[in-house]
């Protein structure tokens, strides 16, 4: 497919844009893109893909501790201060998670719906992660029916919870 501003160069770059139940694509070269400043389809203010990054990245949970700010939250590890990642779009190490968690979380909530991947697991290789997880699922519910006072009900998860705990470590 040839680049639809170009027509000269391959189209490496595929927007796909639906308004109101409109659907529009635009395929550009990467020269093309550069030269637009990688300008999102169909925004006349200019408004790159790196700049609605960054904005997703300023996201600002209430928080009335001032010290807390994207300024002066700072990694311990590499020195990189949340400003500097919601600039780059990158950490500078592996602490930066851990460091910057208060503020990604939000922002994965956001943006994933959950902050703690789901997904599925192939069945031959997280058979011990399925079962981790069910016992994980069956606490919450024994716990649930401790709270209402249904005992039996909450033995009997016990019991299943115990088995499951000894199949794992046997």
């Amino acid at each position: 497919m040839q680049c639809q501003e170009c027509g000269k160069r391959p189209a490496t770059l595929h927007f796909t844009k639906i308004v109101n139940g409109e659907k529009t694509e635009l395929h550009i070269c990467e020269t093309c893109a550069r030269e637009k400043g990688e300008l999102l389809p169909g925004t006349s203010s200019g408004f790159s893909i790196h700049n609605l990054l960054s904005g997703l990245l300023d996201f600002e949970p209430h928080n009335p501790n001032p010290a807390a700010r994207p300024q002066a939250v700072k990694c311990d590890t590499c020195g990189m201060t949340y400003a500097q990642f919601s600039k780059i779009g990158r950490f500078g190490c592996s602490d930066c998670y851990k460091h910057f968690s208060e503020r990604l979380d939000p922002l994965l909530k956001r943006v994933h719906g959950n902050t703690v991947h789901v997904g599925k697991v192939p069945k031959r290789a997280g058979g011990h992660l399925q079962t981790k997880r069910e016992i994980d699922r069956l606490k919450k519910e024994m716990q649930g029916r401790i709270e209402r006072e249904d005992f039996e009900t909450a033995a009997q998860l016990r019991d299943r919870i115990r088995e499951l705990e000894n199949e794992m470590s046997g």
